[in-house]
């Protein structure tokens, strides 16, 4: 695979040493993709879908065919009872804090079961302007054990005396140094959580994590799962959108809360890209399967030039993400520099860290996706803070991830 994008880099011997290390995780036949792309294929089968209802609509978007069947697509995927997946859901942020300002009171208890969600959730939950605190919502989060896992004791604890309405699960790692939930530990935290008598709702984060495994966190016990149309789902066709999946009467009170009271879930077209969502779908297992492999080379990478990863070279992953542990700013921008160098848009731009908004520390990042901040697609995102860690997510062929590794860890070792 490597043979034609290694020679003449400065890392040519690292390179070839971790194609080396990285070619058994690489070349072997996975069982648990298998198992995902058959299970995409049943759903569809199952939902028999026609030409014809993929035309979708437009204005208010009453009886759109496309939406309805993409909907009853997903939810035949995840085991859910409902699924709302709309374009007027702009990301997986968007869903979530739709959903926990729909489950949650003033005066009730949001419990984060496994530390602080990411950057932009914490963000619009207790941070921003008009945020849920704001409004009254009293927010809790459980701390992470020394090696970023969810607290069991501490949770059971946290919701005997705190009784919260909703319990949130955030599975990837976030900007964080934690470990991405596996779905056995997110049914740990579910087992915890009514164990300790409480019935709350227990709502997932499931971006990144979407087809990585062979079951999903509706399957573990959560009551919704929500994400990104523009990540693992999307395919890298999807143009936009966010999806919530789970309990009917829990979803359609998140639907009356985007739209309004009395139109829920009914309302929304899909303006001509049904056949988009559809396809993406149908594409995705292929596609996540290229970013594990192409997530693979990149950790035995920067495992043989000294740098601490995770997940670890050939570990049975749960999502899209790579952690590289870069310990300098300077090596975070030189990283960013040279992945952007690859990308098949603006790869002519060179990346400078700056405000985002939604995040506390100035952030780098690298992207230049054909659907803009589709991070299924290849790209990085690296906050500037200690310990200088760098998210690698993404890529659509394993190879372009593979060449994306390797002029970032030139630039790297140029910087050293």
């Amino acid at each position: 695979m490597l043979a034609t994008i290694v020679e003449g880099h400065d890392v040519e011997p690292r390179v070839r040493v971790a194609a080396e290390r990285a070619a058994p995780w690489l070349e072997r036949t996975d069982v648990a993709r298998t198992a995902v792309k058959m299970r995409v294929i049943a759903a569809f089968l199952a939902e028999g879908i026609s030409e014809s209802d993929l035309a979708g609509s437009t204005g208010y978007g009453y009886d759109d065919p496309a939406r309805d069947r993409y909907e009853s697509l997903l939810a035949r995927y995840f085991r859910a009872e409902k699924v709302l997946a709309r374009l007027s859901i702009v990301s997986g942020t968007h869903a979530i804090v739709a959903a926990l300002d729909a489950l949650t009171s003033a005066g009730e208890t949001l419990l984060c079961a496994n530390g602080a969600p990411y950057d932009t959730l914490a963000f619009a939950i207790a941070g921003a302007p008009y945020s849920l605190v704001q409004r009254g919502i009293v927010y809790a989060e459980v701390a992470r054990t020394g090696d970023g896992s969810a607290d069991l004791g501490a949770l059971g604890d946290a919701v005997r005396s705190r009784r919260p309405a909703a319990v949130f699960v955030q599975r990837s790692r976030g900007y964080a140094v934690r470990r991405s939930l596996r779905i056995d530990d997110i049914a740990a935290i579910v087992e915890t959580v009514r164990r300790a008598g409480s019935a709350a709702p227990i709502v997932v984060d499931n971006c990144y994590g979407e087809l990585v495994e062979e079951r999903e966190p509706l399957e573990a016990g959560a009551d919704l799962a929500i994400g990104s149309l523009i990540k693992n789902i999307g395919g890298g066709i999807a143009p936009t959108g966010g999806y919530i999946a789970g309990r009917a009467q829990l979803v359609e009170r998140v639907a009356t809360r985007i739209y309004a009271p009395g139109i829920g879930a009914g309302l929304g077209p899909t303006l001509g890209f049904g056949r988009a969502f559809v396809q993406g779908f149908f594409y995705a297992p292929l596609i996540v399967g290229e970013v594990l492999r192409g997530l693979n080379f990149a950790a035995a990478l920067f495992a043989e030039l000294g740098f601490v990863v995770d997940p670890q070279p050939g570990e049975l992953r749960t999502d899209i993400v790579q952690a590289i542990r870069l310990s300098t700013s300077e090596r975070l921008v030189a990283f960013a520099r040279g992945l952007q160098r690859v990308l098949p848009i603006n790869a002519r731009f060179r990346p400078e860290a700056g405000r985002v908004p939604g995040y506390v520390d100035p952030v780098i990042m690298s992207s230049g996706s054909f659907v803009s901040g589709a991070t299924i697609e290849l790209s990085c995102d690296a906050p500037l803070r200690e310990p200088y860690e760098v998210y690698l997510q993404g890529g659509i062929t394993a190879e372009h991830t593979a060449l994306g590794a390797i002029t970032a860890a030139t630039e790297v070792i140029r910087a050293q």
